[in-house]
């Protein structure tokens, strides 16, 4: 089979194809960095997608907060992995780098917050 992506790794955007049958690779052209192999690789063998979103922050300067995942989750799990965060209510004052889901749904990945809120004074 042959197929085209369009690396997101970096900057660059390359355009790689692909020839493959089943995860095993036959053919890689296009890719400008290491890096294109690799997202292609993982993208055929288990790809994984990190979420950015905002959480309610009660008694905040701000009604929301902005968090995201430290690792990337199984893309067939971002729906499961965004109804946790939906469900979230933290209370201000929140800092850079706070844990809020350890872990999150079993993956070697937190969920922290990306914006210092303080508490309404």
């Amino acid at each position: 089979m042959n197929r085209k992506f369009t690396c997101i790794v970096c900057p660059n955007g390359c355009e790689i194809e692909v020839d493959y049958e089943g995860c095993d690779i036959k053919n890689i052209e296009g890719e400008g960095c290491k890096k294109g192999k690799e997202y292609v690789v993982q993208e055929l063998t288990d790809p994984r997608r990190n979420i950015a979103s905002s959480v309610v922050l009660l008694n905040g300067e701000l009604p929301l907060v902005s968090v995201r995942l430290t690792q990337p989750v199984p893309k067939a799990k971002i729906f499961d992995v965004m109804d946790i965060i939906k469900g979230i209510k933290l209370e201000a004052p929140v800092e850079v780098g706070d844990i809020v889901v350890k872990n999150i749904m079993g993956y070697d990945s937190d969920l922290i917050v990306t914006k210092k809120v303080d508490k309404i004074s």
